[in-house]
């Protein structure tokens, strides 16, 4: 499942990043968005994704959503 199917206020566990775009790869990786890392969907917003990552707040928008597996 993808973060675009998390429900809000619900911790998950990272699973994958599933792109083969480097760049957003690395950008996801400086968020702290990586395999076994807890992510919390805070809210969804007209295709716009606010989730909590360690002690960070982050407005994501739907292709990175998409591209989180979460489980």
């Amino acid at each position: 499942m993808t973060l675009l199917n998390a429900r809000i206020g619900e911790k998950y566990i990272i699973t994958c990043i599933e792109t083969n775009d480097e760049e957003l790869n690395n950008f996801l990786f400086t968020l702290g968005c990586y395999s076994g890392q807890e992510i919390t969907l805070v809210s969804k917003i007209s295709g716009n994704y606010v989730v909590s990552i360690k002690d960070g707040r982050y407005n994501i928008d739907t292709d990175l959503a998409n591209a989180i597996v979460i489980s």
